[in-house]
């Protein structure tokens, strides 16, 4: 099978890295890629969100699958013009993309499908913004109506700071803050049928402590020893199923993976938000753990077959993903500093170093490239183990001004 990957980060390096080791792909293909996923896959430098040269690519290499990592192409409508061509391609629609596109639409597909979730008011002006504010008890959630890159919600206590937030986006939805644990459950979906992945959990603030500004994502890890029984089946339940039928309903049938990001509360799992495509850093640490070969499954996600596909099987133990930043990152970061250590973190027993906004300078050398540089690995018989494999990685990587947090998958009494 001949695959090809959309995207240039460290997502896209975790797929890549599945896909590489599946024995069904002859042939790995990504565009435009990164330094990392260039040891995997042959580059091309084509513009992501750009439908005509995606197909075009697709069809100049006969690509028996295309998989679109990030949530642009697929708002820009590249599933829909790989589609067109004839070709396999795992990553929903444009008007199904929306339910990543636009909150507000997101919000109206959980109201009709009956998916329980923050109560929210969707504004245009600062007018409307100031009651919606007001009919919620601090902290506020304001959160840009499109796309972000996983940045463009903002909870404070600040009232000013929301309003100011709110102001900035040409449209916003501000909803009720949902209190209790966060939950990172990927799904997929074929259209008809979703099955899901194994749960995870990411960490967005930039500091310790869940202190600094949102970023989009600093470490995740998985399996969740905490995780309530029955947790996924209550989800796939509530949650998925009606989302994935309510879409199909209205003619817009969802292709792909949907990511469900999750609170649990007191009145149980409601929705915070819904990604239209795999989430970065929780992807890296789940598909490490899927022992299913990747190729076959996600090209029954692309071809409707999904119900026929054998049930999934996962690794044991554990996998924690610590995120190497760049200086000043999430506000201007830093690009063109030099990276050293990768080869001394990958041979570390149970560590590996996924690419994500990484680049080769002009010397040949590997450096900075984007706010979250590198991924580094950790695995493991359970989630302490796997957490110090990662930490010991990240101790031999060298990044002038760098910056990751210390607390990934800190159990208590850690």
């Amino acid at each position: 099978m001949r695959v090809l990957v959309i995207g240039s980060g460290g997502r896209e390096h975790a797929l890549c890295r599945a896909l590489s080791l599946d024995p069904q792909v002859s042939e790995l293909h990504c565009g435009p890629g990164n330094p990392g996923i260039a040891a995997l896959a042959v580059l091309h430098p084509v513009d992501p969100v750009d439908p005509d040269a995606v197909s075009a690519l697709a069809l100049r290499i006969q690509a028996d699958l295309v998989v679109i990592g990030p949530e642009a192409p697929l708002v820009a409508g590249v599933a829909d013009a790989v589609r067109q061509t004839g070709i396999a391609c795992f990553g929903p629609s444009a008007e199904a993309a929306a339910i990543e596109g636009s909150k507000s639409f997101a919000k109206d597909i959980m109201i009709a499908a009956g998916v329980p979730t923050a109560r929210s008011y969707t504004c245009t002006t600062a007018a409307e913004a100031e009651p919606a504010l007001s009919a919620f008890a601090p902290p506020y959630v304001v959160k840009d109506d499109g796309l972000a890159a996983g940045k463009g919600v903002l909870v404070t206590t600040d009232r000013a700071a929301a309003a100011a937030h709110a102001a900035s986006c040409e449209r916003v939805v501000i909803e009720e803050f949902l209190d209790g644990p966060e939950v990172s459950l990927f799904a997929l979906c074929d259209g008809s049928t979703a099955v899901a992945l194994q749960p995870a959990q990411d960490f967005k603030r930039a500091y310790d402590g869940d202190e600094g500004p949102n970023t989009g994502g600093m470490g995740a890890y998985t399996p969740l020893p905490w995780a309530p029984e029955g947790l996924v089946k209550q989800v796939m339940t509530e949650i998925v199923q009606p989302t994935v039928n309510e879409l199909a309903a209205r003619g817009t049938p969802y292709t792909g993976v949907l990511y469900v990001g999750l609170a649990l509360t007191s009145d149980g799992p409601k929705v915070i938000e819904f990604n239209a495509r795999f989430g970065d850093p929780e992807t890296q640490v789940v598909l490490d753990r899927l022992a299913t070969p990747a190729a076959g499954l996600l090209h029954a996600c692309a071809t409707g077959t999904l119900d026929a596909h054998p049930p999934l099987t996962w690794h044991d133990g554990a996998a924690v993903t610590v995120v190497l930043a760049a200086e000043n990152y999430p506000d201007s970061p830093v690009k063109g500093d030099a990276i050293d250590g990768i080869a001394e973190a990958g041979a570390i027993p149970g560590a590996y170093v996924l690419h994500a906004g990484t680049a080769v300078g002009e010397a040949g050398e590997l450096c900075t490239a984007g706010g979250r540089v590198l991924n580094v690995i950790g695995t493991g018989k359970d989630v302490p183990t796997a957490r110090a494999v990662a930490y010991r990685a990240v101790g031999e990587i060298r990044i002038r001004g760098a910056h990751h947090r210390g607390d990934i998958a800190a159990m208590k009494g850690d």
